[in-house]
């Protein structure tokens, strides 16, 4: 089925699946963006919200373990359509919830296909993004994820501005469901059928042991947990900066919320600036002496924020801290799809372990600083960096007779 493409046909579906990581970004923020008045207006408390989040985090993990087995039934092309439009629902339904009907189980049932269909999309990205990066001959994975930083950042922008409008959230979900679906259309249009994602043939209609036994077959492959051990590492790293390095900055630096605001920004943009220009020192020195450098940069960062005595020096830590943990993920995800045949189970396999560190990592972290203080805990994100730099030469690319089994 694979065809030739023209150079206007690899362009276009290279801007594609860079617009799906927009628009996946973009979907986050959203919700994100409008949390407090989900909250007032449903007048939920802290721990229903929490339940609300780990809910979501949960349909999430689901959906990345099952999209090899969706993936292996619709293709990826219109695997990534109809996950687009799951989630899409979910936010459509999470502000007629919120505003039209004031009803808990519909909001919660908005974010239970909003998990599921971002989840599910994110594997099928990444393997689309992994293949455009295998037919340019260098590193561009990790470019795509800069993408879904850039539309987290326009999501909380829009967010804000609609919130200084006085627009209500079914208001500002409902418009930015409508964008949303029409950009995984069009992107859908642009977007090559490919055997290497199991796009099927007109007919084509997998068993489901087949496409069962695809789904967990990169499970039983050693590779797929020392990536994991690498993915997991930075994923812990990325998530518990999202979440407590600004209050680190605030409350156990004395800095205050502004500071620690500003703190959270330098780290998210020096992460975001390595991966837009980190492709060519991936391609000049290879994956596995990167992540090595990158995985100390990490540790050596969040050692500095934990031990700065003045706040200059916080902020230098946490420009190291979002360099170093830049490439892990990205990285790790190329390196799951080495072998195009069995990318789309190598990759949620590997996206699986990275997920459940990222969404699972930060309450964890926020249990024990309960007990020993924030700043202690984040030795953890010191020892998990190092991890991941010992583990990262699961990274090293397969040459073509390992393609066949990475076990």
């Amino acid at each position: 089925m694979d065809t030739a493409l023209t150079r206007s046909q690899f362009v276009r579906w290279r801007i594609a699946i860079f617009a799906i990581f927009l628009a996946s970004g973009l979907s986050i923020a959203t919700w994100a963006s409008r949390v407090p008045d989900i909250k007032l207006t449903l007048h939920l408390d802290n721990a229903q919200m929490g339940l609300m989040l780990l809910g979501m985090g949960i349909a999430s993990i689901i959906g990345i373990s099952t999209s090899p087995a969706v993936m292996a039934r619709t293709g990826a092309r219109l695997g990534m359509l109809l996950t687009m439009l799951c989630f899409v629902l979910g936010i459509v339904l999470i502000g007629f919830g919120t505003n039209v009907l004031g009803a808990l189980p519909v909001v919660v049932t908005g974010l239970a296909l909003f998990g599921f269909g971002n989840g599910s999309l994110d594997v099928m990205m990444n393997v689309e993004a992994t293949a455009i990066e295998q037919q340019m001959g260098r590193t561009i994975l990790p470019v795509f994820h800069a993408f879904f930083s850039f539309g987290t950042v326009i999501g909380a922008g829009v967010g804000a501005f609609f919130v200084h409008l006085g627009w209500d959230v079914s208001t500002h979900m409902f418009v930015i469901a409508a964008l949303i679906a029409v950009m995984a259309v069009v992107s859908r249009l642009n977007v090559p059928e490919r055997e290497a994602t199991l796009d099927p043939e007109p007919g084509e209609k997998p068993h489901w042991r087949e496409r069962v036994h695809a789904s967990l077959e990169a499970w039983r492959e050693p590779r797929t947990y020392f990536l994991g051990i690498v993915m997991l590492g930075m994923s812990f790293a990325e998530g518990g900066a999202n979440d407590w390095l600004a209050l680190g900055v605030a409350e156990d630096h004395h800095a205050g919320a502004t500071a620690g605001a500003a703190a959270l920004a330098t780290f998210s943009v020096a992460m975001t600036v390595v991966r837009l220009f980190g492709g060519p020192l991936v391609d000049r020195f290879g994956r596995v002496v990167v992540l090595r450098v990158l995985a100390l940069t990490a540790a050596a960062g969040i050692l500095l924020f934990i031990l700065a005595p003045n706040t200059p020096l916080v902020f230098v830590g946490a420009a190291l801290w979002g360099i170093g943990a830049s490439l892990g993920f990205p990285l790790g995800m190329s390196a799951a799809a080495d072998d195009p045949a069995k990318a789309a189970a190598r990759v949620s396999a590997a996206a699986t372990i990275g997920y459940v560190a990222f969404l699972g990592g930060p309450p964890v972290l926020g249990f024990v600083s309960d007990h020993i203080g924030l700043l202690n805990t984040l030795y953890v994100l010191v020892v998990l960096a190092a991890l991941s730099g010992l583990f990262s030469s699961a990274a090293r690319p397969l040459r073509e007779e390992e393609k066949v089994s990475a076990g």
